[in-house]
């Protein structure tokens, strides 16, 4: 995110402008006055608006790798955070001996994280549009083996058999990967069926 000028006829008015246009917060914005506002003659000729020079402390990165790091301090968890930045998302991962607890029952602590962090960015960077998704020890890896496994074994059951079967519920992201996994599978279709947070992947012969 690079640094916004803004004018206004007050010093509050160019500030709002510029944070507006950087889709920042006042908290995080570094402010530079670049022209007081002033009267002119009578009043208002040659009135001068107040000019300023605004950009983040933070970036985005920056921002989340921070938040991550007072939030593991705030929960006593030792771990180490890297935040990679793609075209789409920011991938942010957290390693250490620690961080098992903030996986949770498959995944549903790691995903209720995600879903914060994604609230959290937003509000601090209303022009952000990429994604923010959260991993602990290469869980999702290692969970979307375990899934894709899954799929390829109940395939070759409703192949042979030729009855669907529903898989357990699971979350959207994890719905995606059984579709993906088997969207080439012959003879094979899945769908989804129910309401969240019970939604389930149905594999059933094509």
């Amino acid at each position: 995110m690079s640094e916004y000028e803004a004018t206004g006829r007050t010093l509050d008015e160019a500030v709002e402008k510029a944070l507006v246009s950087l889709g920042i917060k006042k908290e995080n914005a570094i402010i530079e006055i670049k022209d007081e506002p002033s009267q002119g003659l009578l009043g208002f000729i040659g009135n001068k608006n107040a000019r300023v020079c605004v950009k983040p402390v933070l970036d985005p990165p920056e921002y989340l790798k921070v938040y991550l790091e007072e939030l593991l301090r705030y929960m006593n968890i030792d771990g180490r955070i890297t935040v990679t930045e793609e075209a789409d998302k920011l991938d942010a991962a957290i390693f250490g001996q620690e961080v098992g607890a903030l996986i949770g029952r498959r995944g549903r602590t790691l995903n209720d994280l995600q879903y914060i962090l994604n609230i959290v960015m937003r509000r601090q960077y209303a022009l952000l549009n990429k994604m923010i998704v959260l991993d602990v020890e290469n869980y999702r890896l290692r969970r979307e083996k375990v899934l894709t496994n899954l799929a390829m074994s109940v395939a070759r059951q409703v192949s042979q058999e030729g009855y669907e079967q529903a898989l357990e519920p699971m979350t959207p992201q994890e719905r995606r990967i059984i579709h993906i996994a088997l969207q080439s599978y012959p003879g094979i279709t899945t769908y989804s069926a129910g309401e969240e947070p019970f939604r389930k992947v149905v594999i059933a012969p094509h």
